[in-house]
């Protein structure tokens, strides 16, 4: 008896535990791959969403290091040296999970799983750099999976593929001598996009009288290989050979692979207790390199670069949930994510705290809300060398802690 009470109690948790922490991870990471509700005991789900963050991330002791006229953008040292480094952001989902018999469930999803804007503007000290850089991923996913009856509970294969779209811009001060010339504003652009495939695959065990679930899901790399735009320098004709033009360029990339081990169970009547670790592969991007496509000679590191320098991501989590009645539930999370950067860049370790609530006035719709409140932890950024080559060398920088605020919600139609 005291299982049956349990089971149903829960029931509404399940799913819940994914909404408690809308965070702000490390390298690239928004949404990331997410495929809970492949997991719905309903036979079919719509389910749509978004979240809202809000990051603080604030530059100071900002100083131009390299102040060349023509290799550095000038010596920008007498503009302000501080800077609002990054802009909020939303991260939509769309999904639709079908059971097919007692074995089989599918989903198809949209998400955007990575991303990146900051945008501290041409005003400061650091414009040499950057002025606005964003990145977004477009991510279309199919995924399926076969369960049978194991000793109490059952296991499941996990296998599916999705295809994968990135389209991205940088603008920075390539010099100041157009200003002083009057010859144009001294910026340069770079755009790119490119598109490709993944594949996952995993395995979980169920035991759904407790509400007890184990899943291991790994997500492939995505390969850019031809991951290809423009070099736009109409602004700055003072550069030679290439100023004055719009010069196609090419590269390749690769978005990371990932591994992710999600643990749920209950731990009394209408309790819940979750977590998960997860590692993310965020070393396969270092400096990526852009070359002319139309003959032109490529410099050494390409006519630009998108230096990043990340390590490998890691992300630590866990919390509780708790049904109060047959219509409301909520849960509470805490969330360690490991930053990425080495002495280049800002994407240090964050803390997360997050509370989630779900609200169901009928069996077939539930609406869930979230908020979560973290920290960004403090450091610095400057030159690094890695291989023999330096980088970071045209600006450095600190930052103390700071904050970052996300909301979410979602809507689902069971039928």
């Amino acid at each position: 008896m005291a299982s049956r009470m349990f089971s149903k109690g829960v029931t509404s948790l399940v799913l819940l535990s994914s909404l408690a922490s809308p965070s702000f991870a490390g390298g690239l990471e928004r949404g990331g791959y997410n495929i809970d509700q492949l997991f719905d005991t309903s036979p079919f789900s719509f389910q749509s969403g978004v979240t809202y963050v809000t990051p603080q991330r604030k530059l100071k002791d900002v100083r131009d290091t390299n102040t060349s006229i023509l290799t550095g953008g000038g010596n920008l040292n007498s503009r302000p040296d501080t800077a609002d480094d990054t802009s909020n952001y939303t991260i939509p989902y769309i999904g639709f999970k079908a059971g097919f018999g007692d074995a089989v469930d599918c989903l198809v999803d949209y998400s955007e799983p990575f991303g990146a804007h900051t945008d501290p503007g041409v005003n400061w000290a650091g414009a040499n750099d950057n002025i606005e850089t964003e990145i977004k991923t477009r991510n279309y996913g199919g995924t399926c999976s076969y369960r049978f009856d194991v000793g109490p509970g059952q296991l499941r294969f996990i296998g599916g593929a999705f295809y994968q779209e990135v389209e991205g811009f940088k603008e920075r001060l390539v010099s100041t001598l157009p200003l002083l010339l009057g010859t144009g504003t001294g910026v340069g652009r770079l755009d790119i996009d490119d598109s490709g495939w993944g594949w996952r695959a995993g395995l979980a065990y169920e035991i759904p009288e407790y509400a007890m679930r184990a899943s291991l899901v790994y997500n492939s790399r995505v390969k850019y290989d031809d991951l290809s735009g423009t070099v736009d320098l109409r602004q700055v004709p003072v550069v030679p050979l290439y100023g004055g033009l719009v010069t196609p360029v090419s590269g390749s990339a690769e978005a990371p692979d990932s591994l992710e081990l999600k643990l749920q169970s209950g731990i009394a009547p209408d309790w819940l207790a979750f977590g998960s670790v997860k590692w993310t592969n965020w070393s396969v991007l270092q400096s990526v390199a852009f070359c002319p496509t139309n003959g032109l000679p490529c410099p050494a590191g390409g006519l630009t670069s998108l230096d990043l320098l990340y390590r490998d991501g890691w992300t630590i989590s866990g919390g509780v949930g708790h049904k109060f009645n047959e219509q409301w539930a909520g849960a509470v999370s805490l969330t360690w994510d490991r930053g990425t950067s080495q002495g280049y860049g800002a994407q240090t370790d964050s803390w997360t705290l997050g509370l989630g609530a779900a609200y169901t006035p009928t069996e077939h719709i539930e609406w869930r809300f979230a908020g979560a409140v973290g920290v960004l932890t403090s450091g610095s950024s400057g030159a690094v060398t890695r291989n023999g080559v330096t980088y970071g060398d045209d600006v450095s920088y600190s930052f103390d802690d700071d904050l970052v605020a996300a909301l979410s919600t979602s809507i689902k139609i069971k039928f």
